[in-house]
């Protein structure tokens, strides 16, 4: 059964929730990041250019290893 906020037992800290609102906090700090670098056009443009560059270099890696 819940207890109610006024509990003082209620207020302790449970093992595992620091790291799962630390997780939370990371991800909404990694979300606003890639927000920001998304709205900045040399930040577009960069990670644009480090996708385009990943996959070629992926698809190099499939072309020259698998197929040939």
């Amino acid at each position: 059964m819940l207890k109610s906020s006024d509990d003082p037992a209620a207020t302790e800290n449970w093992k595992g929730l620091k790291e799962l609102d630390r997780a939370i906090t990371e991800n909404r700090l990694t979300a606003y990041t890639w927000k920001k670098t998304w709205a900045d056009p040399w930040g577009r443009i960069k990670l644009i250019t480090i996708f385009v560059g990943l996959s070629a270099f992926a698809t190099f890696v499939v072309i020259n290893d698998l197929i040939l």
